[in-house]
């Protein structure tokens, strides 16, 4: 699966609304992504909320440079479907420590 983000909204605080390219919506909260390392300047709402989609990389990405893996996003937005529990392995989100940022 070809993943890309094609739309995103802040919602509040570290949450964001996420249209992909297969069609689904969902919600990402980043919360805990961004408590460290190069994503702790994310901590910031100011800047957190400048999010936009890069079309050229298919995700989001905020004016820092900073982005994550659509894929991560994807997990993190419907990380409870249980239909897509076996996608989520093979991308090594279920059954591994996820890194941080997905990549």
């Amino acid at each position: 699966m070809f993943l890309q983000i094609v739309d995103v909204e802040w919602g509040d605080r570290y949450r964001l609304r996420l249209w992909f390219s297969d069609g689904r919506e969902g919600v990402a909260d980043l919360a805990e992504s961004v408590v460290e390392g190069v994503f702790e300047a994310l901590q910031d709402v100011a800047l957190f909320r400048q999010v936009r989609v890069d079309g050229e990389l298919g995700t989001v990405q905020w004016p820092n440079g900073l982005d994550f893996a659509p894929e991560y996003l994807y997990f993190l937005a419907f990380r409870e479907d249980g239909d897509l529990q076996e996608q989520f392995r093979q991308w090594g989100y279920l059954g591994n420590e996820v890194a941080v940022g997905g990549g």
